[in-house]
């Protein structure tokens, strides 16, 4: 499942994430876009005595995160398929909020976080992963001008880099009616999986296949032939690995 790739994608912003989320015992978290649960099953392992829950809006992901809770033994772990945008959360149920990339894509950001804040407790956290610029990604520009598009993003299907602006974002979370929200550049590289598997991992990410979308039978097999030299060029002999650049945004509920 990609979902599951993404988290080994994502392992060095993790390790990172784990204390900047602080999950103290006792705590009840709400994590927000949480794919597969990775953050979600983290989070419940700190909380202990908490709980967490993880929302998304894949229903399948959702099933595979439930499994994945199920097998761990993690009874504190639970997933709803749910937009956080609109969902009824129980008011100031959740003593953190949290998100690892899973915030971008709202279509009204105010209203959303907003939702969110009445979720969170007075004095509850919010602290999420958001990508910096476009043209901060590594990963982004080199896959784009190897597939030969300068926007790859697929037409109709959001901004993954929506949140890049601090400024911006901090207007958005103030106007939800989060206090104190700070930003935290962070530099790691994204893992695209040993050699021989990286090609199939890109060929799924959403930047791949919007530009792909666009082109015809011939363009496509010679757009994926520079893709897979590409890759070559990028194996490390510890799998394939580009730099990326993210802003740790934190906020509170006051």
């Amino acid at each position: 499942m990609h979902a599951l790739r993404l988290e080994a994608e994502l392992r060095r912003y993790q390790e990172r994430l784990r204390v900047a989320f602080g999950v103290g015992p006792g705590d009840r978290v709400l994590d927000i876009g949480c794919g597969a649960g990775g953050t979600t099953r983290e989070a419940a392992l700190a909380a202990g005595s908490g709980s967490a829950l993880g929302v998304d809006l894949s229903a399948p992901v959702i099933d595979h995160a439930r499994r994945l809770a199920a097998e761990e033994g993690l009874d504190n772990a639970a997933f709803e398929c749910a937009d956080a945008q609109l969902h009824p959360f129980p008011a100031g149920r959740f003593d953190l909020g949290i998100s690892r990339f899973g915030t971008m894509f709202f279509a009204d950001p105010v209203a959303a976080f907003a939702n969110i804040a009445r979720a969170l407790r007075p004095g509850a956290r919010l602290v999420q992963l958001v990508w910096q610029e476009r043209e901060r990604q590594e990963w982004v520009l080199a896959i784009s001008s190897a597939l030969g598009v300068r926007d790859s993003r697929p037409a109709g299907s959001g901004d993954p880099f929506s949140l890049a602006d601090p400024a911006a974002v901090e207007g958005i979370l103030t106007a939800a009616g989060f206090t104190d929200v700070t930003s935290t550049e962070l530099n790691e590289p994204v893992y695209y999986g040993p050699a021989a598997d990286a090609f199939d991992f890109v060929g799924g990410l959403r930047l791949v296949r919007g530009a792909l979308a666009g082109l015809d039978g011939d363009q496509a097999e010679r757009a994926l032939d520079r893709l897979r030299a590409l890759l070559a060029t990028r194996d490390t002999g510890d799998g394939v690995w580009f730099d990326s650049n993210a802003r740790l945004v934190a906020a509170r509920r006051p």
